[in-house]
């Protein structure tokens, strides 16, 4: 049902430290973020349990979540074809890692928008799913000022946030080729001030 709906989901890299030391990369999407008087949440609605990304925040308790603007893209997409456990998957890339302010977790430098975050519970969505839903407190927010600043090139437009929306096939037969793409959002109505 992903493909045919076609919802689209924020991208980002998900980065933390593996037990020998090295960065772990895991190109993530399929999440939501939410805010209450209490504090800001990363729910990340499908991570594997067998993947890195897992195993790390199981042991550490700690990742930053890095969003990426269309320009550095496809370095943060070659994070997957180095993704063994002695692979240093950020510098592998051309990225560059450099430790977080708040958490024991690399932040990727050239990604415009950095949430460190500490990992609080999970979640099954189905009895012995591969995948769990977690739930990240986010304990501090990154923006350069390029991003941050509306009047200059903002977080919006066609070097901003990128979603990631599977390609949407036919529901009454499931026909059609299923792959993703990536998209921008770009403003559409200003709603005035409230």
């Amino acid at each position: 049902m992903d493909f045919v709906t076609a919802i689209p989901s924020p991208l980002f890299v998900a980065t933390s430290y593996k037990s020998n030391g090295k960065t772990n990369a895991c190109l993530q999407s399929w999440a939501c973020f939410s805010g209450d008087s209490k504090g800001f949440y990363a729910i990340l609605s499908s991570v594997n349990k067998k993947g890195h990304l897992y195993q790390t925040i199981k042991e550490k308790s700690e990742v930053v979540l890095n969003f990426p603007s269309a320009d550095v893209y496809e370095l943060c997409l070659a994070t997957i074809k180095h993704n063994g456990f002695e692979d240093d998957e950020i510098a592998l890339s051309g990225l560059t890692a450099k430790p977080a302010s708040k958490v024991d977790a690399p932040v990727i430098e050239e990604c415009f928008m950095n949430l460190e975050c500490k990992y609080l519970w999970e979640r099954e969505i189905t009895e012995n799913s591969p995948h769990v839903l977690m739930c990240l407190e986010v304990v501090n927010v990154c923006v350069d000022e390029q991003h941050l600043d509306e009047t200059k090139q903002g977080r919006y437009g066609g070097n901003g946030l990128l979603y990631n929306i599977h390609y949407p096939i036919n529901p009454e037969d499931f026909t059609g080729k299923s792959h993703d793409w990536i998209a921008v959002l770009t403003k559409y109505k200003d709603m005035g001030e409230y």
